[in-house]
């Protein structure tokens, strides 16, 4: 029981931030922070540019932005993690590409570090040849190259 109530919030609070995302998204979004700040500046006079009048608009920005940021990571955490479950279908259905790369972004920041450094030599092999395209693995590349230059490398 306790699980359906968090499922029935989540589900809650997914719809309010996605319709929250796409009305601030908006040009008239945009305009009316201008209009509030417009208003702000022009009620200045009228408050004698008070303390209390400045800490109206720092305090409303600070409210803002605070909120804006949960907003837009939660966002951009889904988006990511859709981007990311697109890219591993496309590595696995392709024949050739290296499923290695597939749940990359799990892999820990000297892994990646790693798998970089072999695909540079991809990229040096890669360039010995006249056409970019003739290659999709590291192995491949390898014994290809050996074999064009006669030389015999180890798997890295």
């Amino acid at each position: 029981m306790v699980r359906k109530k968090r499922n029935r919030l989540g589900q809650i609070l997914e719809r309010f931030s996605r319709k929250a995302t796409e009305a601030t998204g908006t040009s008239t979004a945009f305009i009316l922070a201008c209009l509030v700040i417009i208003v702000w500046i022009a009620t200045g006079p009228l408050f004698h540019f008070s303390d209390t009048w400045q800490l109206v608009i720092n305090t409303g920005t600070t409210i803002v932005t605070f909120l804006m940021v949960f907003l837009i990571q939660r966002s951009q955490n889904k988006d990511a993690l859709a981007i990311h479950l697109k890219l591993n279908e496309i590595v696995a259905a392709l024949e050739g590409a290296s499923n290695r790369l597939i749940d990359v972004e799990d892999l820990t920041e000297d892994e990646i570090k790693v798998l970089h450094t072999h695909y540079q030599e991809l990229v040096k092999m890669a360039k010995a040849d006249l056409k970019l395209t003739t290659t999709h693995s590291i192995e491949e590349a390898a014994a290809r190259h050996g074999i064009k230059y006669g030389k015999v490398h180890a798997k890295a």
